[in-house]
């Protein structure tokens, strides 16, 4: 189950102010941020972390937004990164997993900060 946002490209809805609309609706296209399949350098990512989440990630993912609400996302990585030191690898992927399906750009440093050498 994926969820998606598309701005509204008409303007039926106001064809009084139909030049207004459309400036303002096509600005707000331009300004809409989709993380999922570009990189930081603007280029299309062909990561296996690009995947959509599973069924029972997206659920507890949403059962984990329900309860945390939009501290969710940090709530995730906190338990990811706990998980992680204490060696718990199973529930770190999971966490990270989480994570990664409310804030992709949050899971990145989380991953970034554990594939890090210890010094």
């Amino acid at each position: 189950m994926t969820i998606h946002f598309a701005a509204a490209s008409g303007t039926a809805h106001a064809p009084a102010a139909a030049p207004i609309a459309r400036g303002l609706a096509r600005r707000a296209r331009a300004r809409a941020a989709n993380d999922n399949l570009m990189g930081t350098n603007g280029h299309a990512r062909g990561s296996a972390r690009n995947r959509a989440p599973s069924e029972e990630i997206l659920r507890a993912a949403l059962k984990h937004f329900a309860e945390h609400g939009l501290g969710a996302a940090r709530t995730a990585r906190v338990r990811a990164e706990a998980a992680f030191f204490a060696g718990d690898r199973q529930a770190y992927d999971h966490w990270l997993e989480i994570t990664r399906t409310l804030d992709r750009r949050l899971a990145a440093q989380v991953a970034a900060g554990a594939e890090r050498p210890a010094t």
